[in-house]
């Protein structure tokens, strides 16, 4: 695979997003999750993305168990400041705390790149920033990042130290970012890190509705709106025209909604999954050329225009920190 640089990091263009092994989408199994790491690793995967709230730590000490050995093939990204038993937490005493009990967990003695995982707003984020400089300084993490903020948050956390990554929802139904944050980024030479680049599965063809997913699934809970029945139906006419592109191309749904992404250089998708076959799947985007007519197509059909629901229930909208842009 292709590499893209974050900050003084070089990684695979389309990174691993391995939340969905410790929670969010049905249950999974450790062992097949072990084989699909470092499955990843063996086929070009170099840029893994975890958090400590993915599975209240499982899914760090996941990887640490796994990935042991091959530590050096990969660049390690996870994430502080929101976790279960505490919800969003800026202070930096706990972040402090939180890179630790990481590090532990993750069987390492560095992070490559760290994120403040939401934003505290009883926190100025300068002080949170601050605590990951410090990290820096210490030689525990190499990079730092930010995820969700608006730009403003992302200008005043680039005064206090460089940020090297920022991640945010971006997909072709999700346009968040483009409200003014892409813009602020390629000014500040920061990476987007686009997480449900594949909208949580819905451009990929094989989402369901509400009805038909289990209890617990995030699809039915924060980010329900565009999974209800009527909306649903909606929604789901744009993939007639979508899947005609694909095939168009020689490709999947999947690898043509990651391909949108990677048309701009600013972008390093981490699609998420628990499955081997879908890893490799979309990993074959990167063979996927698209012109300037069809990336304006594929603007033009799948936008937060086309698209029916808010990309989060009301209550995740309200605290979202990125939406203020």
């Amino acid at each position: 695979m292709k590499t893209r640089t974050i900050g003084s990091l070089s990684v695979s263009e389309i990174g691993l997003g391995c939340m969905n092994m410790s929670m969010g989408y049905g249950k999974a199994d450790d062992t097949q999750s072990a084989e699909l790491l470092n499955a990843a690793l063996d086929i070009g995967y170099t840029f893994l993305d975890t958090a400590q709230v993915y599975g209240s730590g499982h899914n760090e000490e996941l990887i640490g168990k796994s990935l042991e050995k091959r530590r050096k093939e990969y660049v390690l990204a996870t994430k502080c400041g929101l976790s279960r038993e505490e919800g969003i937490n800026g202070d930096p005493a706990g972040i402090m705390k939180s890179c630790e009990a990481s590090l532990k967990r993750l069987r390492t003695d560095v992070i490559d790149l760290y994120y403040l995982h939401r934003v505290d707003p009883a926190i100025p984020i300068e002080e949170s920033t601050g605590a990951l400089a410090r990290l820096v300084e210490q030689g525990k993490v190499r990079e730092i990042g930010l995820s969700e903020v608006c730009s403003d948050n992302l200008r005043r956390a680039h005064k206090e130290h460089p940020i090297a990554a920022l991640q945010s929802e971006y997909s072709l139904w999700s346009r968040t970012p483009e409200r003014g944050i892409l813009d602020v980024c390629e000014e500040l030479g920061v990476a987007m890190v686009p997480f449900s680049p594949l909208g949580r599965a819905f451009l990929t063809g094989a989402a369901t509705d509400v009805t038909q997913l289990a209890e617990g699934d995030l699809r039915t809970t924060i980010a329900r709106p565009r999974f209800e029945p009527d909306a649903f139906k909606k929604n789901s006419e744009l993939l007639i025209p979508f899947a005609k592109i694909a095939e168009q191309h020689n490709c999947s749904m999947a690898q043509l909604a990651l391909a949108w992404l990677l048309h701009r250089e600013i972008n390093v998708p981490i699609p998420g999954t628990k499955h081997i076959e879908y890893m490799r799947e979309n990993a074959g985007a990167a063979n996927v050329s698209l012109s300037a007519e069809t990336v304006q197509t594929l603007n033009e059909l799948i936008n937060e225009k086309t698209v029916t629901g808010d990309r989060y229930n009301s209550e995740r909208m309200a605290d979202a920190d990125a939406e203020r842009d």
